[in-house]
C-alpha cells in the first residue's frame, strides 16, 4: 500500500523521483481541447483540398498559405490531442516518444514561422516591386522556397535538440513529465532565430508595405485608371490587408506562448496553459481568416461541403 501522498505521484512506487500528478484533470480542458483539435483539422484539411484540387487556386501567395495550412493541420492532428493528454495525465509513454514528439513540435513551430516569414516577403514584393513580381515570384520558384523552409526546420530543429534527441533522460527533473528543455547557449540561439530574428524581419517588411499600400491607395483614388489595371490594383491591396491580419494574428497568438515558455517551469502553470492554447488556437483562426477574407476560399468550401468537388472536370470550377 502506498501512503496518502504518494497517491499524487505518477509513479506511487519510485517516491521521490517521480513527478506528481497533473493538476488539470478537469473535464473542462479535455472537451475544450478536443474540440478545437477537431475543428482545427477539418478547416486545414478544407484549405489543403481547396489548394490542391481547384486550379484557379494555384498561385505563388496560395502555395505559401498551403505550406502554412499543413503545419496548422499537423498541430490539430498531432500537437493539440498530445498536449490536451500532458495536462491531464502523467507521461506513460517513454522517454524516447516525448523527445520525438517534442522534435516534431520544434519542427512544425519552425515551419510556421518560416511560412509566415516567406508570406511577409511575398506581399513586399507584390507591393513594393509590382513590376518585376511576376517574374521573380513563380510557381517553381516557391516550391523551391516551401521545400527549403521545411527542410530548414528539420535539419536547424535536429541540431538544436541533438543532445536530447540522443540522451531523451537527461533533461527529465521528475519521472512522468514531457517538456521540451534546451541548455542556456542552444536557448539564446532559438529565441534569436525562430523568434527575435523573423519577428523584426516580418515587422520591417509589413511596416514597408503598409507605407507603400497606403500611398498606391490615395493614388488610386486621386488618378484615374484602366479599369483592369485598377482592378489588379486593387486585389494586390486587399491580399496585403488579409495577409498582414494573419500575420498579426499569428505574432498575437505566438508572442506570448514563447515569453511564457521561457520564462515559466511548470507545466501546469494557468498562464503557461493559456498561452499554450492561445498558440495551438491560431491554427484553427487561419483558415476561418481565409473565408472571411477571400471569396473564392468560401466559394471552394461550399463546393467541397456539398460535394460538388465529386462532379467531372470540378478541378476547373470558377471559384472567384
Amino acid at each position: 500500500m502506498f501512503a496518502e501522498g504518494q497517491l499524487d505521484l505518477c509513479f506511487p512506487q519510485q517516491g521521490n523521483i517521480s513527478c506528481r500528478k497533473p493538476l488539470t484533470d478537469d473535464r473542462l480542458y479535455f472537451v475544450v481541447f478536443s474540440l478545437t483539435s477537431v475543428v482545427t483539422v477539418l478547416l486545414n484539411l478544407l484549405v489543403i483540398v481547396s489548394l490542391l484540387h481547384f486550379r484557379q487556386l494555384h498561385t505563388p501567395t496560395n502555395y505559401l498559405l498551403l505550406s502554412l495550412a499543413v503545419s496548422d493541420y499537423l498541430v490539430g492532428l498531432e500537437i493539440i490531442p498530445v498536449e490536451m493528454y500532458k495536462l491531464t495525465f502523467c507521461w506513460y509513454l517513454g522517454d524516447h516518444l516525448c523527445s520525438l514528439y517534442n522534435y516534431t513540435v520544434l519542427i512544425i513551430t519552425s515551419a510556421s514561422i518560416g511560412n509566415m516569414l516567406l508570406i511577409s516577403i511575398d506581399r513586399y514584393m507584390a507591393i513594393c516591386d509590382p513590376l518585376h513580381y511576376n517574374t521573380k515570384v513563380t510557381v517553381k520558384r516557391i516550391h523551391c522556397c516551401v521545400s527549403l523552409c521545411w527542410i530548414l526546420s528539420i535539419a536547424y530543429c535536429g541540431f538544436i535538440f541533438s543532445s536530447e534527441l540522443s540522451y531523451p533522460e537527461k533533461s527529465k527533473s521528475c519521472n512522468g513529465e514531457c517538456v521540451i528543455f534546451l541548455d542556456h547557449q542552444k536557448g539564446v540561439l532559438d529565441m534569436i532565430v525562430t523568434f527575435i530574428l523573423p519577428l523584426s524581419i516580418i515587422i520591417t517588411l509589413y511596416t514597408r508595405v503598409f507605407v507603400v499600400a497606403v500611398s498606391q491607395a490615395r493614388a488610386m483614388r486621386t488618378h484615374v485608371m484602366h479599369g483592369k489595371q485598377q482592378r489588379a490594383k486593387r486585389s494586390e491591396l486587399k491580399a496585403a490587408r488579409m495577409l498582414g491580419f494573419l500575420v498579426l494574428i499569428f505574432m498575437f497568438c505566438f508572442c506570448p506562448y514563447f515569453v511564457v515558455s521561457l520564462t515559466s517551469n511548470d507545466p501546469n502553470d494557468i498562464a503557461n496553459i493559456t498561452t499554450i492554447y492561445l498558440y495551438l488556437v491560431n491554427s484553427l483562426l487561419n483558415p476561418l481568416i481565409y473565408a472571411f477574407f477571400y471569396p473564392c476560399f468560401r466559394n471552394a468550401f461550399k463546393h467541397i461541403v456539398t460535394l460538388r468537388i465529386l462532379q467531372p472536370g470540378s478541378c476547373d470550377f470558377n471559384t472567384l
